[in-house]
């Protein structure tokens, strides 16, 4: 019976199903903001700043970010006043922290009241996990976002299902988002204990190949390593090994999972290259999803290394410090920590 689906964080590269709920009497409304491939879904509106005909000037919104922009357009259009959505920016303050999109421009401004909400008015749920992460009654910033909340969030997708996050989020009795949020915690707690597990596991692989280590790329496959955890074991290879990492599961009967990339290299574009043995994939710069047959490995693991190595420069494989200047000590003063706390 439904007639309208908007897809939130993906869909831009899903024509085929986009035109499968057409034949269905189905309309699209697209918020994403990963690249766009090489046709843009036939839905009644795609919007992603990423797509190449985009004229819209801020190109890094999160995903939550773009379904925003929804929100403000549909109530400009219906005479709705600003007002009513400012209770919304909480829950986008969120995304811009946990989707680590730059907190430049757009980004920035929404952060910043996104957080002035969070820090006086939370939605009921946020509150419940904002009390279980231990800063109740503290000013939150952009770091407790990061290593606070949004692990716990991200949790439950990673262990049980992401609904039960969407319902915390949801929640309008604190009752009930007390007793997801507990819930959550517990799950955040078990997912802790596998990504620990799960990369332990992955370095003695590493180290334990010669062929490996002499390698530009890490690519790793495990048919029981947990697909919800793929993703964090990725970047903490990285910070071991630091070069672009793919870990990879078995999921519905495909080899699946996530790559990381390393500062200055394009790791969607040495995917895409790749992309005749995928049978899926999207991401950003530094990140992306793909799923390929099991037959298909072998091939994209020696392929993608290949043109990883033909690509990558020098500097690229050295761990980056990023300095923006050099600050004397006399600077450091009350107004300088001002300054500082708007952009934690």
């Amino acid at each position: 019976g439904y007639t309208l689906v908007i897809a939130l964080d993906c869909g831009i590269k899903e024509s085929e199903r986009v035109d499968y709920a057409s034949s269905k009497g189905i309309d699209f409304i697209i918020c994403d903001h990963h690249q766009a491939g090489e046709t843009i879904p036939s839905a009644v509106a795609v919007l992603d700043p990423k797509r190449p005909d985009c004229p819209y000037p801020f190109k890094e919104l999160s995903g939550c970010g773009v379904g925003f922009k929804l929100l403000q357009a549909f109530a400009l259009r219906n005479d709705i006043p600003f007002e009513l959505l400012v209770p919304y920016l909480d829950l986008v303050a969120v995304s811009i922290a946990s989707d680590i999109v730059p907190i430049t421009g757009e980004n920035r401004i929404l952060a910043h009241f996104g957080l002035k909400r969070l820090n006086s008015d939370p939605r009921q749920g946020l509150k419940s996990i904002i009390d279980i992460s231990g800063i109740k009654g503290k000013e939150i910033f952009i770091s407790d976002i990061v290593f606070r909340l949004g692990p716990r969030i991200n949790a439950a997708g990673r262990i049980e299902k992401g609904k039960t996050a969407v319902d915390l989020l949801v929640a309008e009795n604190l009752t009930e988002a007390d007793t997801i949020s507990r819930q959550i915690n517990e799950d955040n707690n078990t997912r802790k204990d596998i990504d620990r597990a799960i990369t332990q596991e992955a370095m003695a692989l590493i180290a334990g190949s010669d062929e490996m280590l002499k390698r530009k790329t890490t690519v790793l496959y495990n048919p029981n390593w947990g697909k919800g955890v793929v993703g964090i074991v990725a970047s903490r290879l990285i910070e071991i090994y630091y070069r672009p990492t793919i870990v990879l599961t078995e999921s519905n009967c495909l080899v699946t999972g996530s790559a990381r990339s390393v500062e200055g290299f394009d790791l969607y574009k040495a995917i895409e290259s790749c992309s005749h043995l995928l049978e899926s994939f999207g991401g950003h710069i530094y990140a992306a999803g793909l799923s390929l047959k099991k037959e298909n490995l072998a091939a994209f693991i020696e392929e993608f290394e290949k043109n990883v190595a033909d690509t990558i420069t020098p500097i690229q494989q050295i761990p980056q410090i990023a300095v923006d200047l050099k600050l004397n000590l006399a600077d450091i003063n009350p107004k300088f920590y001002r300054i500082l706390k708007q952009n934690l």
